[in-house]
């Protein structure tokens, strides 16, 4: 059902909108919903009522419908002039719908108030309802109150979390720049020490310094150093012009024993002191390192920075290295003067051959390698009173100044007993007794071979040596392998036998060391089987006509593949013809 008022003052729209309001609560709208409805009829009576003439309110309402739970209250406001457009079929000016949960009397709550008590009262009512809705609201201000500093705590407390995310995050970066920092300098501290280390091994696995001095620049260009010159000092002051200058800075790291850097800036490298530039390479800077040796430096090495510089780090590595170099050229230095000084002294203890008509020796002595070139291995040849000539080869074990001479006291003894006479094994029983009285510690090896004039024969013992290789006229090669004596100088009495081979003219005999025939991973027995394909292929008028050829033509297969760590020695016997 529809009520509908007519308004054209004041107090009609007064009385109207009392009744809607009695509608509304008729009908169960809550005081807040009603409120509004209410409130919003009288500000649009007011502007009806400004723009004059008659206007008509409409209060209709319906069931629900469908689905819905609640029905529905819909105010609206028309004009009511005369115009057939300002019926009710006309569209309203203002409309507003409520949902309402009851059905009340609507009836009597649409009934248009008349006395001044009831309207009194119902304004009175609208108070209270506007009360209760202003106390709604102060609830729903404080709500909101609680919930904006809700709001703004969780905004504190946001923004401190992000600050501290932002402050963690800048830590973790800090940490991580650190870190691959950190990486970075470890990994160039351990490219450093392997190439110091590197670098070190192969400076000292020469015994050459002018070895060493050469490998110095191929190891610093281009990583480390764009040149190097090296300035070894001679001690011949004559010498120095044909190196021409050196840089000044050069000469003081000479005289103070201290690197020097000399450019146009401080290199603040520790250990390192600073200096002008030189007047000989004004534009490069130059570090100056001295090589320091047992008492003095030995030299200066003079390096120009590679395409990226030095950091503190590379000039400390520098230094290092230039420490060592300096120890491995003093090392090498002290060795080449010890290794000329033996060399000399071996050779001093080596005999020249004897002449015999019939004949022909031919020797070769060659020193290892490696070590101090200086060993036990000794040939001798000498004749005795009878006529025969005595020739004998031997290894004192060891190496050194000691094995040399105690090679020199056996050669020495040796002859003192032949001028007594004596068979080759007598020679060695007596030389065994001797070197197991004078040196219990020291061993040696040795053949003794002899000769007699015009015997087709030769006499031969051994004591722990390779056995000797005959090589007939023909061509074919014996080895005289009859049980040899013990090494001389054992803890052991003996008398050591002789032996007897028929040595027809052409005949060669070869006596050697061990350094010619062992080898460490094949033994001895295939490099005796060696000399004796070597013997065999010399032909027999190259034995004849020039025995020292015929030594070299051996000798060159046999120490193709040598190592030669142990000394050489070989002793040709050939019968002439």
């Amino acid at each position: 059902m529809t009520h509908t008022w007519q308004i054209t003052t004041v107090a009609e729209a007064a009385r109207a909108r009392i009744a809607t309001a009695r509608f509304a609560a008729a009908h169960g709208v809550s005081t807040l919903e009603r409120t509004r409805l209410v409130t919003d009829l009288s500000a649009q009576l007011r502007q009806c009522l400004t723009k004059g003439g008659t206007w008509q309110l409409s209060l209709r309402a319906d069931a629900p419908s469908g689905d819905e739970r609640h029905g529905r209250i819909t105010a609206a406001v028309r004009s009511g002039e005369g115009n057939a457009a300002y019926g009710t079929g006309a569209q309203p000016a203002w409309q507003a719908a409520v949902e309402c949960p009851a059905r009340g009397n609507a009836a009597g709550a649409a009934h248009v108030i008349r006395d001044r008590t009831t309207v009194a009262d119902a304004l009175l009512s609208a108070d209270e309802d506007t009360a209760r809705v202003l106390k709604k609201l102060t609830e729903q201000e404080e709500l909101v109150a609680f919930h904006r500093e809700e709001l703004h705590q969780t905004n504190q407390g946001v923004l401190a979390l992000h600050a501290e995310l932002d402050a963690a995050g800048r830590a973790q970066q800090e940490l991580f720049i650190a870190e691959r920092k950190a990486r970075t300098e470890a990994e160039s501290a351990r490219r450093r020490l392997t190439f110091l280390a590197d670098a070190s091994a192969a400076l000292t696995a020469s015994l050459n310094h002018e070895e060493i001095l050469r490998r110095l620049p191929q190891l610093l260009v281009p990583a480390y150093a764009r040149s190097v010159d090296v300035w070894l000092f001679s001690g011949d002051e004559d010498d120095a012009p044909k190196h021409g200058p050196h840089p000044a800075a050069a000469v003081v790291a000479a005289r103070r024993g201290r690197p020097q850097y000399a450019a146009d800036h401080a290199g603040g490298f520790p250990g390192v002191d600073d200096q002008p530039p030189s007047a000989l390479h004004p534009a490069r800077p130059l570090l100056c390192i001295p090589l320091p040796a047992r008492r003095a430096p030995l030299g200066v090495v003079t390096l120009t920075p590679p395409a990226d510089g030095w950091s503190a780090d590379d000039a400390i590595m520098l230094v290092e290295l230039a420490r060592r170099t300096g120890i491995a050229i003093d090392n090498a230095q002290r060795f080449e003067h010890s290794r000329d000084i033996a060399e000399t002294l071996q050779r001093a203890l080596l005999t020249d051959l004897p002449t015999t008509p019939g004949l022909h020796l031919a020797a070769r002595y060659l020193p290892a390698t490696h070590g101090l070139n200086i060993g036990g291995d000794w040939y001798d040849a000498f004749r005795q009173p009878d006529g025969s000539l005595v020739a004998v080869i031997g290894d004192v074990t060891g190496h050194g100044l000691h094995a040399a001479v105690m090679m020199s006291q056996l050669r020495t003894a040796l002859r003192a007993y032949a001028v007594d006479g004596g068979t080759p094994g007598q020679l060695l029983t007596r030389l065994h007794t001797f070197l197991h009285h004078l040196q219990p510690d020291l061993y040696a090896t040795a053949v003794i071979a002899r000769f007699r004039p015009d015997e087709p024969t030769v006499t031969w013992a051994a004591a722990g040596h390779p056995p000797p290789v005959l090589r007939t006229p023909e061509g074919d090669v014996r080895i005289l392998d009859a049980k040899p004596g013990a090494m001389l100088g054992i803890p052991l009495q003996q008398d050591i036998r002789d032996h007897t081979a028929h040595l027809p003219p052409g005949s060669t005999l070869a006596l050697y060391t061990d350094g010619l025939v062992e080898r460490r991973a094949h033994g001895i027995d295939p490099g005796i089987e060696r000399l004796a394909e070597a013997l065999s292929a010399q032909g027999a008028a190259e034995l004849d006509r020039d025995l020292e050829r015929s030594a070299d033509r051996i000798l060159d297969p046999m120490l193709r593949d040598s190592e030669r760590d142990d000394d050489v020695c070989l002793l040709l016997c050939h019968i002439n013809s």
